[in-house]
């Protein structure tokens, strides 16, 4: 079973930045390269949402509500998918999670808290 630890998360000033990690363990590094990775948040009392996506050739999605201010990256090599979050602003706050998709199966986290105070 796949395993994802998400880390990076806290507490920030608004106007400050974050960088969260999500490590995969128990899957290859080959596996892992072909997976799509992706950020979701979500805030209390609301449905999760995406925040940014990764596939296996790099190319990238993001909410409306984050673009310019945020870049998802992977790092192959270490099974692990990057979340550097800029210019947070209270709306950012929520707990983010990781998820990895192989084929038809999708993986989460456990989640990381973000809280960005005014």
């Amino acid at each position: 079973q796949v395993q994802l630890v998400e880390s990076g998360g806290g507490l920030v000033q608004a106007g400050g930045s974050l960088k969260l990690s999500c490590a995969a363990s128990r899957i290859s590094r080959n596996i892992f390269s072909i997976t799509h990775m992706g950020w979701y948040r979500q805030a209390l009392g609301k449905e999760r949402e995406s925040v940014a996506t990764i596939s296996r050739f790099g190319d990238t999605n993001y909410a409306d509500s984050v673009k310019g201010r945020f870049t998802i990256s992977r790092d192959n090599a270490k099974n692990t998918v990057y979340l550097q979050m800029n210019n947070l602003t209270p709306e950012d706050t929520a707990v983010y999670y990781c998820k990895l998709s192989l084929v038809a199966s999708d993986y989460w986290g456990q989640g990381t808290q973000v809280t960005v105070s005014s």
